[in-house]
C-alpha cells in the first residue's frame, strides 16, 4: 500500500498540471480566443484549491505503525 507521503506528492502533481491549465485559460482570456476561458479559469481554481487541501491532508495524516 502506497504511503500518504506518496500520495500527497502525486496529488501535489496534478495540482501543478492544473496550475499550468489555469495559466493557459488566463492567457486565453487575455488574447480574447474564448470566451468559455474565464469560466475554465474559475473551475479549474476549485479544483487546485481542492487539490491543495488533499495534500495538506494527507502530509498530515496520522501513519499507522
Amino acid at each position: 500500500m502506497e504511503s500518504f507521503e506518496a500520495l500527497a506528492d502525486e496529488v501535489a502533481s496534478i495540482e501543478e498540471k492544473v496550475a499550468d491549465a489555469i495559466f493557459n485559460a488566463v492567457r486565453e482570456q487575455l488574447r480574447g480566443a474564448s470566451d468559455d476561458a474565464k469560466e475554465l479559469e474559475r473551475r479549474l481554481s476549485k479544483v487546485r484549491r481542492s487539490l491543495q487541501k488533499a495534500e495538506a491532508l494527507l502530509r498530515h495524516a496520522p501513519h499507522d505503525d
